[in-house]
């Protein structure tokens, strides 16, 4: 018998990569009125010197147990109470700039004023470009009463949080949310999973798990027994990590539950 679902939030009910597509579009913009440049180029160089500087800093790896994009640290001030956050603190003005300014490099552009003044700007416009699926509250509804409902999420509390703040209707839906920054380790890590289900009072036999990441959300599943739906709106290939269910619209969610509390 299914009592509890939990939902990822980025790209599973938040649509986060439309956000930060969105961000870089009015950001390169700004880039490209000044300058005669395609802001899609511009938008693939700062990408790409992102990820490469991102991996080059000594929070790395702590990046990657918690689950925090390279994306995420263009705009987020991670302002937690952890050495590792008050590390990436300090490292993200300079992350920051130094990744808007190599890209405009990268197109023949060497000007790092105007390499800060992108990167102040692109926050503004992730915060100002919030997206969420067009079913979200529709199913979340639904379920709401049926079900207890947690939100299971990788990344920074403070980075998370402003998620949640600037979508505020999301947050009444759930009994409990957890943040892998707050408990001190991310999916796909078991203990995460476990710690949920304890939140909950809950056997794993109890809960499914809603998300659109094969190897954080339905690995770490798999890992601790739980039912897991993969919602793949995207139609990304499978690796060996395999769901218990595979969806395209979060009301596909329906049949599966009733099927399963039939059973």
């Amino acid at each position: 018998m299914i009592k509890a679902i939990f939902f990822d939030l980025d790209d599973t009910l938040l649509w986060d990569q439309k956000s930060v597509k969105e961000a870089f579009a009015a950001t390169c913009r700004i880039a490209g009125q000044k300058y005669d440049i395609d802001p899609e180029v511009l938008e693939e160089a700062v990408r790409r010197e992102a990820r490469e500087l991102y991996s080059s800093y000594e929070t790395y790896a702590f990046t990657q147990m918690i689950g925090i994009n390279p994306f995420e640290g263009l705009w987020g001030n991670f302002l937690d109470d952890d050495d590792n956050f008050r590390k990436m603190k300090e490292i993200v003005p300079v992350y920051r700039k130094e990744a808007w300014t190599r890209g405009l490099k990268a197109l023949g552009i060497d000007d790092p004023e105007f390499g800060y003044e992108l990167a102040e700007r692109f926050p503004v416009e992730r915060r100002n470009n919030p997206f969420v699926y067009e079913e979200t509250f529709k199913v979340l509804d639904r379920l709401k009463g049926k079900y207890q409902l947690l939100l299971l999420t990788n990344g920074s509390p403070d980075l998370q949080n402003t998620k949640l703040d600037i979508t505020p209707e999301l947050v009444p839906y759930f009994d409990h949310i957890v943040i892998s920054g707050a408990f001190g380790k991310g999916k796909p890590d078991p203990s995460i999973f476990e710690h949920a289900l304890t939140r909950m009072s809950l056997h794993k036999d109890e809960a499914i798990m809603v998300g659109d990441n094969l190897m954080t959300d339905i690995l770490g599943a798999s890992r601790v027994g739980m039912k897991s739906v993969w919602i793949n709106r995207h139609n990304k290939e499978r690796n060996e990590v395999v769901p218990d269910y595979e969806i395209k619209h979060l009301e596909e969610l329906y049949p599966i539950l009733d099927a399963l509390n039939k059973k």
